[in-house]
This record gives C-alpha cells, structure tokens and sequence, in this order.
C-alpha cells in the first residue's frame, strides 16, 4: 500500500513538473499556408526558431512582410529558389509575409513571441571593459 501511495505522489509530481519545464522557449510562431496551390512553396522555420526558410521548384521572385500598422517592414527581390530570412529583423508582434511567385502570390503568418537577439552579437558590461597601459621594461645586460 506504501509502494502505491509513493508510486502515485512521484506520478503527479512528474506530471505537474512537466508543465513548468521547457527545454527551449520559442521565438517565433510559422502559421503556414495550407492551400493546395501553395503546396510548391516549402516555408518552416529552422530548430531554433530565429530563421524563415523557403525552399521551392520554382524561382520565389519577391518576399516582402506586412506588419499590423499595415506598413512594410521589409521588400526584398530575391529571385532564386532557396532563400533565409533571420527574424531578428523583425519587430515583435504578428507579420503577414507574402512570397511572390509570378503570377501567385502565397501568403503566410509568422508571430513573434519576444525580441530574438542578433546572432554573434556580444553586450559587455561597462565594468568588465579595462584599459591597459604599456610600460617600459628596462633590460639590463648579466655576464
């Protein structure tokens, strides 16, 4: 009856730690198009979450984001069939980006959960910068 009791306690605290632990908290949120004639255009995000990618058979032309103030944050011609975009450009809140493939254009929906920072990109602290000085060493001659 113990054995049960314990069994079942470390059952429910497996369960409850489940909900509060995750291994990776997500950047960004891909709503693809599932509409049979945007099947030619392959758009996921990478395992990190920080980088659009679109793949296709055909040359994707254009790529450009609306954002919801309804301005573009960014145009871009891209004519080629493989193409990333890093999401650190893009502000945070929901983009409405439209892949142009002449004469369709397909249109999908990324949200961005929290800023992504900038791949390669350092912050040092105020304190952790220190200047040097040189200085002369004298050199003497021992024989």
């Amino acid at each position: 009856m113990k054995n049960l009791i314990r069994i079942f306690l470390i059952l429910i605290l497996i369960f409850l730690l489940s909900f509060t632990l995750r291994a990776q908290e997500q950047y960004a949120k891909l709503e693809k198009n599932r509409n049979i004639q945007a099947k030619g255009l392959i758009h996921k995000l990478n395992a990190t979450k920080d980088t659009l990618i679109l793949h296709s058979d055909k040359k994707i032309n254009y790529l450009y984001s609306i954002n919801k103030a309804y301005g573009r944050d960014f145009d871009i011609y891209i004519d080629t069939t493989h193409f990333e975009l890093p999401l650190h450009k893009l502000s945070k809140g929901k983009h409405v980006l439209v892949a142009v493939q002449s004469p369709k254009r397909i249109v999908f929906v990324v949200k961005i959960l929290k800023e992504i920072p900038e791949p390669g990109s350092t912050k040092l602290a105020a304190k952790e910068i220190v200047a040097t000085e040189s200085k002369k060493v004298a050199i003497t001659e021992s024989n």
